[in-house]
């Protein structure tokens, strides 16, 4: 690893116990494309980490691979401590129970209702009777904010939002330490995206959650995220809180953070009144 990336990811003010995911030096390839290189990146415990980049740089494929569904060629991963690459299958199985995955569009299964999804990891990985596993699974429906009568829905009968809040609950189907979320909030309106946005931070306060989010969305990444951290050139180029990113002089980076679609943050007087005078020019 550079001296470049050894800055990125080891910040001032932060122990190592507080890290619950370290990659480092992570190579993905497929065939003879290369993804990531030498990508590095820690996630904290009890924050909200904004991954972004653009199209096709490699967000989701990073995400899938600290999960162990796609194969690196180089580096290392840590989850709680556990390489989970080279861990036995009581390691990996004690890892899995500590996170839950929002995958995109829900990926609900068609077939199951609301309740009987939910209940699927519990299935897999806990010995529960099928009363306790049904009220742990209302539980979870409330606690995303659906309404009761959703148990007994197949996905098919969901709007979009109730499938994102559906799949949200079987994540949190196991009280995990961490939720992985991509894309959250594609597909949905600006209010129910701003809602999704504000029942993850509610769920972050509450349950003292790690939230890693791979995300385009800028509201989200401006109201929920603790820090941002962006990929690009195959490897993370820079992160941290939001002032980072609007200070930041990296081309792709100014572009998104101060491009057309970026609302508009006052962060000095001096903008404010920049921010006014345009207002007028308009």
């Amino acid at each position: 690893m550079d001296g470049d990336q050894a800055a990125i990811v080891e910040k001032a003010g932060h122990d190592d116990d507080e890290i619950i995911i370290r990659a480092r030096g992570v190579d993905v390839s497929f065939g003879p494309k290369q993804i990531l290189k030498n990508c590095s990146l820690d996630v904290r415990r009890g924050e909200i980490l904004g991954f972004v980049g653009g199209s096709g740089t490699g967000k989701s494929v990073l995400l899938r691979t600290i999960l162990g569904l796609n194969q690196k060629q180089a580096g290392t991963i840590e989850v709680f401590g556990v390489d989970y690459e080279n861990a036995s299958d009581d390691e990996r199985l004690a890892v899995e129970q500590r996170w839950g995955v929002l995958f995109q569009h829900g990926a609900l299964f068609s077939s199951l209702t609301v309740l009987e999804n939910i209940q699927v990891p519990m299935r897999e990985y806990l010995d529960l009777s099928p009363k306790l596993m049904d009220e742990l699974a209302r539980l979870k429906i409330d606690l995303v904010g659906l309404q009761p009568d959703a148990a007994h829905k197949y996905p098919s009968e969901l709007s979009g939002g109730m499938i994102k809040r559906a799949a949200l609950a079987r994540a949190l189907a196991l009280d995990p330490e961490i939720v992985f979320l991509d894309e959250p909030t594609s597909g949905l309106d600006p209010i129910g995206a701003a809602e999704f946005d504000e029942l993850i931070m509610t769920l972050r306060d509450t349950l003292g959650l790690a939230v890693y989010m791979v995300t385009h969305d800028l509201d989200s990444l401006f109201q929920a995220c603790d820090r941002i951290a962006v990929l690009g050139k195959q490897r993370v180029l820079i992160e941290g809180p939001l002032q980072t990113m609007l200070d930041s002089d990296e081309p792709w980076v100014k572009s998104y953070f101060h491009g057309k679609r970026a609302r508009t943050v006052v962060t000095s007087p001096n903008e404010n009144d920049a921010s006014d005078d345009n207002t007028r020019k308009n």
